[in-house]
């Protein structure tokens, strides 16, 4: 019989209950209080549930935190890298005490577990920034959830599982540690090198898996993240069509796909050592590592977070101690004069070296552009380019932001006409005012209900634009953080183009057809755009217009020409 590597702790700890326990303890959480857990909640409730955080039984306590974030152990000392908490309003830990019992739910409200509550806490979120992810720079995606997204309050304690997530997709695929451990037996698979990936493969990718299994003298596992990801990243839904097709090129037998339902934080070396615990509660015995393993990229001063290598070196200082054996890599670079791919420290001197980078990549799926076969397999562009068409034929935003009377509504219906004329794609306008009648009558003027306005004409742009259609809005949007949560989320299914009307307050006043400046002067309108609250201009627009020396039509070609250039319209 095949033996597999022990889980990290001695055992899966899975927490769901049985149907009778899970029933019972369903009646008496009718009068628990109920917390909705967010998509990163979601992500991690199923991989404690599921015991692919062994050996956790639940969403950490604080002394559990505190020896996390301090020393990578969890206060008993066993080695783990990353907090996995329970974030909540601070108005919902008011309603809760240590020993009370909470329902956690999915978004639909279905009762996922029940979590005994052992510890409720303010963490220092700083101090979490600096040792978790080794820097406060809000650039970083793990960084800016924590300071932006994540809530105030933690709250730990063991969970009970009452039933898993629900998945629709890629049943097939979707494997837990244990039943994953049982497909490996029956295979007669002892030793399993995963592949962890949340990016399309290519051609390096295919090569350095090959070589790493050869390395290992080991069956293959592509185990990709299917959970939160690097905001920007390709959805799963495609790549998951381009790892069914990549697995083809393997030798039958030899490689298997599953995927891991795991929220990321882009925690560099820790979290590189964190997925190898992972992989190795799924069974593996070899992790591979290669250059810049979850590395988020870039600070705000344009340097490297973490050092090309600097996963490889932390996983060997601790490889005794995690089990499961780092087979680590070299970026794999394509030589022209070979016309193969090697590692980056085995080209020889004089070769030239051929790349392309994901930018590059992006650059020519929206243009259109050729994709050599050397980067590449034609299986795998064709399912990019299904997804990713080029701009002319993608969705998009047009916002417009500025004070009121800036010229925002007039240049929009301008360009709406010029649009019609050019045709291919259905054109929506979303003026401010037309919104406040049909979408949002009940709102006020306040700072959180101004927010909520510009996030619900957000949501109705990113609709139009993820299904092919232009959307015009033409919105005042005085913040800047709004106006960001509107890109990112416009920016993830379509085009999005902000034009910043940069009419100045005075020349604004002076036109004021409505008289509502002189309202907010007279203290008559409070809340005033410019007057008595703050508009705080964009500092990166794609399009700056200044109204006072530029006519309506003008401004609309001006908009009309800078589309045709970045490749909107043809």
């Amino acid at each position: 019989m095949t033996t597999l590597i022990s889980p990290h702790g001695g055992k899966i700890n899975e927490k769901c209950l049985s149907d009778e326990e899970a029933q019972e303890l369903k009646v008496k959480s009718e009068d628990y209080p109920s917390w909705d857990m967010n998509e990163r909640q979601l992500c991690d409730i199923e991989m404690i549930l599921n015991g692919g955080f062994s050996p956790l039984n639940g969403f950490l306590e604080k002394s559990d935190y505190d020896a996390v974030v301090k020393k990578m152990r969890l206060a008993d000392g066993t080695l783990w890298p990353m907090p996995i908490t329970l974030d909540v309003t601070e108005e919902f830990s008011n309603q809760i005490t240590k020993g009370s019992n909470i329902a956690l739910r999915d978004h639909e409200g279905v009762l996922i577990a029940v979590l005994n509550v052992s510890d409720i806490w303010v963490p220092d979120k700083k101090k979490e920034s600096l040792s978790v992810f080794g820097t406060a720079d809000q650039t970083h995606p793990g960084v800016n959830y924590l300071f932006n997204k994540a809530n105030p309050v933690y709250i730990g304690g063991e969970v009970s599982g009452i039933e898993m997530p629900a998945h629709y997709d890629f049943k097939n695929f979707r494997d837990s540690p244990r039943e994953l451990r049982e497909k490996f037996k029956k295979l007669g698979w002892r030793k399993i090198v995963a592949f962890q990936t949340r990016n399309p493969m290519h051609c390096a990718h295919v090569e350095l898996t090959f070589r790493a299994a050869q390395l290992a003298e080991a069956n293959l596992l592509i185990h990709p993240v299917v959970g939160m990801t690097k905001p920007g990243d390709i959805d799963y839904y495609s790549r998951v069509r381009c790892y069914e097709h990549i697995i083809k090129r393997y030798p039958e037998l030899t490689t298997t796909l599953s995927l891991l339902p795991l929220a990321m934080r882009m925690g560099g070396p820790r979290e590189a050592l964190w997925h190898a615990l992972i992989r190795k509660n799924y069974g593996c015995t070899h992790f591979i590592v290669g250059r810049d393993h979850a590395g988020p990229g870039k600070d705000s001063k344009g340097n490297d977070f973490y050092g090309p290598y600097e996963a490889q070196e932390l996983l060997a200082k601790y490889q005794k101690e995690i089990g499961i054996k780092i087979v680590p890599f070299q970026m794999m670079v394509y030589v022209k004069e070979r016309a193969e791919y090697v590692p980056a420290n085995e080209v020889d001197e004089g070769h030239s070296v051929l790349n392309i980078s994901g930018t590059e990549l992006r650059r020519r799926l929206q243009e259109g552009l050729d994709i050599p076969e050397w980067f590449s397999y034609p299986e795998i562009v064709d399912e990019l380019r299904k997804t990713y068409p080029p701009r002319h034929r993608q969705g998009f935003t047009i916002f417009f932001t500025g004070l009121s009377g800036a010229g925002k509504s007039t240049i929009a219906k301008a360009l709406v006409v010029k649009l019609m004329e050019v045709g291919g794609r259905s054109v929506t306008l979303l003026d401010g005012d037309i919104v406040r009648k049909n979408l949002s009558s009940e709102l006020g003027f306040s700072r959180e209900h101004r927010n909520l306005n510009i996030l619900r004409i957000g949501f109705v742009a990113t609709e139009i634009t993820k299904n092919g259609g232009i959307a015009i809005c033409a919105p005042i949007a005085p913040y800047q953080a709004t106006r960001q949560k509107v890109r990112e989320s416009i920016s993830g299914v379509g085009g999005f183009f902000e034009v910043f009307v940069s009419t100045s307050l005075e020349v604004c006043e002076a036109r004021d057809r409505k008289g509502l400046y002189a309202k907010a002067r007279a203290g008559i309108v409070k809340e005033f755009t410019g007057i008595s609250d703050p508009y705080e201009e964009p500092q990166s627009s794609e399009l700056v217009i200044d109204t006072q020396d530029c006519l309506p039509n003008e401004a609309a070609q001006r908009i009309i020409l800078r589309l045709e250039k970045d490749g909107y319209i043809r």
